[in-house]
């Protein structure tokens, strides 16, 4: 099933995942939409590739974390089963770190971990609720929008 605007692609692999790091699938494919289109070859001005945009700093410190003795490189992130793996365990990761609040683990993946801490200390909070750089809200709102539109969509 699929429409122009959010389509549902790699099926398979997204429930797969989504279920193996208990992560809603609607938000894995907002995660898809809004990084790479569902574009496998997909490249940022940051060098974050594959379908969830992963930087090759994240993608070392995820596979350390995810699978420490495995041949996975880098460039196998084009591989749409790697790159729906490793966003998906990423994301599981975000939402240990921050509560399960959707905005704040979307800005974490997007700008890093080091930047939504330093954030909340500033806040004194748990969540972040204001995004004071443009890109980063730029993108949570986008994250937040492909997943609202996603599970109006296609959820039960």
């Amino acid at each position: 099933m699929a429409t122009m605007t959010h389509p549902i692609e790699y099926a398979d692999l997204v429930e797969k995942y989504s279920d193996e790091y208990g992560v809603d699938k609607y938000l894995i494919y907002a995660l898809i939409s809004v990084e790479s289109s569902y574009r496998t070859d997909a490249v940022s001005d940051a060098g974050a590739i594959g379908l969830t945009q992963i930087t090759e700093e994240t993608f070392r410190w995820l596979k350390m974390n995810l699978e420490p003795n495995s041949d996975t490189q880098f460039t196998d992130l084009y591989d749409p089963e790697v790159s729906i793996r490793y966003g998906t365990y990423y994301i599981h990761r975000c939402m240990e770190r921050y509560d399960n609040d959707v905005s704040t683990r979307a800005a974490a993946y997007h700008s890093g971990w080091g930047l939504v801490d330093s954030l909340l200390a500033e806040r004194g909070e748990n969540t972040l609720t204001e995004f004071p750089y443009s890109r980063m809200n730029n993108y949570v709102k986008k994250i937040n929008n492909a997943y609202s539109a996603y599970l109006y969509k296609y959820s039960e």
